[in-house]
């Protein structure tokens, strides 16, 4: 009777102990109004949670299904930091000016995201000095050092994408690792990304992200390399449809090139396009690009800028442009090489990769 009564005991107390929900207690320096909890869900903000602010100090209650990321700030500024939120007994302490800073306690998820964000934000520090150095080598004419600077600079980016990878491997059952997944999806092609999701614990199948991820690699498969290109009409810089069937069908061979004026890296490679383009022109090669851009103006103006004298079309919709979520982009720049037959040849050809791709289809 008694060992029963003890096991009876040992049951409740263990009952009593488990986390029902979360509870994070907020207190941030500086902080006025109402903390917001948030989520980033189909492009737009969701609110999940919100807490009076009493002298810089705030309380959220609830429950999460499942241990996940989430953004909290101080509302009405636009300044946010990442949470992984479990139910558990949380602190999240700092200054309201610096939110981004705030240090995250009392989340085991949390602190797996933290060790590995903290080492991508000191090589991100790093890689971004030699950036700067760089660019005051290359102002000051001294090419070949900006070159090797940036060289260094590539390679410390590539270490970060290393980082993050290593991490999905080696921790397939954690709920960080959809978040790092994401972020490095953009250099995958879709069946890379399939084995990737293929290999993780079934108990992630529920998470948003790879949700999002699965419907994207069979976005992707329609899109691949032997695949026909999906056809699309938008317009031109007059307001006139162009279906994209006609224009490459003129053509021997297409670029289908996804770009924007606010885009720094796709206006870095515009002058490769341009020079590829002047090449070859005469070989029945041509470009059409499809600008993720939402003002006409800044559009056209890096249009005339950047010496851009192919087709041009948008729907003006920014990261909601129709064609671009049929080609299932998600940065820029995006590009597709595209036969007169509508076969898709290659993608993501840049820099040199460019020319050599061009040339190499047109000489077969």
């Amino acid at each position: 009777m008694r060992k029963l009564l003890f096991v009876i005991l040992s049951v409740a107390l263990f009952a009593c102990s488990q986390q029902k929900g979360y509870k994070i207690n907020v207190n941030l320096e500086g902080a006025e109004g109402k903390i917001i909890l948030e989520q980033r869900a189909e492009g737009q903000w969701a609110g999940i949670d919100t807490a009076d602010i009493v002298d810089g100090v705030a309380v959220l209650e609830g429950e999460v299904a499942f241990p996940d990321m989430y953004y909290l700030s101080v509302n009405g500024q636009r300044a946010k930091t990442i949470v992984f939120v479990e139910n558990a007994n949380m602190t999240v302490s700092g200054k309201a000016d610096s939110i981004f800073a705030a240090e995250v306690t009392g989340s085991a998820t949390h602190d797996e995201f933290n060790t590995i964000n903290k080492e991508i934000q000191k090589i991100s520090e790093e890689y971004m000095g030699l950036y700067q150095e760089a660019r005051t080598a290359g102002a000051a004419g001294d090419t070949a050092k900006a070159n090797e600077l940036m060289e260094q600079v590539e390679a410390l980016y590539k270490s970060t994408n290393t980082l993050q990878e290593d991490f999905v491997k080696n921790n397939p059952a954690s709920y960080v690792t959809p978040f790092f997944l994401s972020r490095i999806q953009y250099e995958k092609d879709e069946a890379e990304l399939e084995a990737m999701v293929a290999a993780l614990d079934p108990k992630l199948d529920e998470v948003p992200a790879i949700i999002d991820l699965k419907a994207k690699i069979e976005q992707l498969k329609k899109v691949a390399i032997g695949q026909t290109a999906p056809d699309f009409t938008q317009n031109d810089q007059d307001g006139n449809p162009v279906k994209f069937s006609d224009v490459y069908s003129k053509n021997e061979l297409t670029l289908l090139d996804f770009w924007a004026s606010w885009c720094g890296p796709c206006r870095a490679e515009n002058p490769n396009v341009v020079a590829t383009y002047e090449q070859y022109k005469d070989q029945g090669f041509s470009v059409f690009g499809v600008s993720l851009d939402r003002d006409k103006d800044a559009w056209l103006k890096a249009i005339e800028d950047d010496g851009l004298t192919w087709g041009h079309v948008s729907d003006l919709a920014y990261w909601n442009n129709a064609a671009a979520k049929i080609y299932a982009v998600s940065s820029i720049p995006s590009s597709l090489l595209i036969d007169k037959n509508g076969k898709i040849v290659a993608k993501n050809k840049r820099g040199e990769e460019l020319g050599q791709a061009v040339a190499d289809f047109l000489n077969k």
